[in-house]
């Protein structure tokens, strides 16, 4: 049976499911090559917390269960994405960015289907991924978006994979 999802706002009381849900991704990347990219810390739980109180933080859920959470915000400038090395945007047109998307693996196609939701509330997205997170570098692909040149984040100095999804840019999904 396929889940049936949908996406609200993530709220103060969803805060024990999504730091659970992120705490099984960090410990996903660790155990499949990508140990770096969370660390054993990120995103510390303070940070979650502003996502949900700024109304930038969004949860999916099937059966009244939160699947996954991902940040949300469109149009949005960010600062990340100044400047970019070995390649190019594809468009200068305002864009939304989707960032800290993870699921909590008891369902099959809660990521796609954030990614699909955030494009149809915003067709011109952006998105980043460290070098060694195979599964996302497979899912942003398969959700349409383009891999455009590398980023950095004041995080850590690891280069990210930058990717853009347009308007039009087939899903295959």
């Amino acid at each position: 049976m396929t889940a049936t999802f949908h996406i609200r706002p993530a709220e103060p009381s969803d805060l024990p499911a999504v730091l659970a849900i992120y705490a099984r991704a960090r410990a996903f990347m660790a155990a499949n090559g990508n140990p770096r990219q969370w660390n054993t810390t990120w995103p510390p739980a303070a940070l979650v917390e502003e996502d949900i109180a700024e109304g930038r933080s969004w949860v999916c859920c099937a059966d009244d269960e939160v699947v996954a959470v991902f940040v949300f915000m469109a149009p949005y400038d960010d600062s990340t994405y100044h400047q970019i090395f070995d390649g190019a945007w594809r468009s200068d047109a305002p864009y939304g960015v989707v960032h800290r998307i993870a699921v909590s693996g008891t369902v099959k196609g809660a990521g796609t289907y954030c990614l699909n939701w955030a494009f149809e509330q915003f067709p011109h997205l952006r998105i980043d991924t460290h070098g060694d997170n195979a599964p996302m570098q497979r899912l942003v692909e398969k959700c349409g978006f383009v891999h455009c040149g590398t980023i950095y984040v004041e995080e850590d100095d690891d280069p990210r994979l930058a990717y853009e999804r347009l308007e039009g840019d087939p899903c295959r999904s």
